[in-house]
C-alpha cells in the first residue's frame, strides 16, 4: 500500500457494560496486555474485531428479532464472553438471562480463561442450547480511527445492562485487570497517570459521566441517533487538537494533542 493511502478501516464493536453502584453508574473495564499490538497496556472497554463468523447466516436464528446489525452484536456478545466471562444469551425459545451458576458451566466447557479453541461461538451456543440476548444491546456510539494511523477500527460501541447474577472476570490473555468503576473514577486515574486511555475510551467516559443512573444512559442509548466520528487533528491558539464533530453528543469536542492516545 503506498505510503500516503489511507487504510480502510476494519469492523469491530465494542460493549460498555453498566450498573448502578453508591456513587452512580459503573461501567466494566479491562486492562489490555502490554504486549498487544493495538493498545497494549490501555484500560479499554471489552470488545474487539468483527470475525467472518460472526457474520454467519446461521446466527440468524440465534439472534431472534435482530437484522442487518447482526454481526456487531454477536462480536460483541462474543468479546464479552472471551474478554470478561460474561454472556447475554438466554435458553433458546426465550427465557430469562442466564445466571452465574449456568454460566460458570458454559465456561467451564468452554475452556475460558486459556485458549477457547473449537468448537466455533456458533457451535457452542447451538451445543449449550442458547440463543444471545442481542436485542439487550443498544447502540450508542460509532468511532472511526483517524485516517492518517495505520491500523484502522470502524467500532460500534453498544450499551448494555450487566447481567444480573453474573460475575464479571478477565482471561488473562489479552485482559490481564478488570474492575468496576465510575466514568468519573477512571478520567480521574487516567489524569493522575495511573491508568492509560485510549482516545475514544476518554471521550465515551466523558459523555457517560453526565448520567446519573443505568436507566438514564440507557434512555439516551435509546433515543439518540448515531453517525460515524472521524477525529481530525486542528491547530487552536492554545494548541493542536484531536476534534470530533461539535453535533456528535461529546462536550468538550475536542481533546489537547498531548492527551490523545490512539492505538
Amino acid at each position: 500500500m503506498p505510503s500516503d493511502a489511507v487504510a480502510e478501516p476494519r469492523p469491530a464493536a465494542t460493549v460498555i457494560l453498566l450498573r448502578d453502584g453508591a456513587d452512580g453508574p459503573e461501567v466494566y473495564v479491562i486492562r489490555r496486555h502490554d504486549a498487544l499490538a493495538f493498545a497494549g497496556g490501555a484500560t479499554v472497554f471489552p470488545g474487539g474485531r468483527v470475525d467472518p463468523a460472526d457474520g454467519d447466516p446461521a446466527w440468524a436464528e440465534l439472534c431472534p428479532g435482530i437484522g442487518d446489525d447482526r454481526a456487531p452484536r454477536v462480536a460483541a456478545i462474543r468479546e464479552i464472553f472471551e474478554e470478561c466471562g460474561l454472556l447475554l444469551a438466554c435458553p433458546a425459545g426465550g427465557g430469562p438471562l442466564l445466571d452465574e451458576t449456568v454460566v460458570s458451566g458454559v465456561r467451564a466447557r468452554s475452556g475460558w480463561g486459556g485458549e477457547l479453541g473449537s468448537p466455533p461461538f456458533l457451535d457452542r451456543m447451538r451445543g449449550e442450547g442458547l440463543e444471545l440476548a442481542a436485542d439487550r444491546l443498544l447502540p450508542f456510539a460509532r468511532w472511526q480511527t483517524p485516517e492518517w494511523v495505520h491500523r484502522r477500527f470502524d467500532t460500534l460501541f453498544f450499551l448494555a445492562e450487566a447481567p444480573p447474577g453474573q460475575t464479571a472476570s478477565f482471561d488473562r490473555r489479552e485482559a490481564v485487570e478488570g474492575r468496576w468503576t465510575t466514568p468519573r473514577a477512571l478520567l480521574a486515574a487516567a489524569d493522575a497517570g495511573s491508568v492509560r486511555l485510549v482516545f475514544a475510551t476518554r471521550m465515551n467516559l466523558m459523555r457517560l459521566s453526565a448520567f446519573g443512573s443505568t436507566a438514564d444512559a440507557l434512555a439516551a442509548a435509546s433515543r439518540d441517533p448515531i453517525r460515524p466520528i472521524l477525529p481530525r487533528r486542528a491547530d487552536t491558539p492554545a494548541g493542536p487538537v484531536l476534534r470530533i464533530p461539535a453535533d456528535a453528543g461529546y462536550d468538550p469536542a475536542e481533546l489537547p494533542v498531548e492527551l490523545v492516545r490512539l492505538g
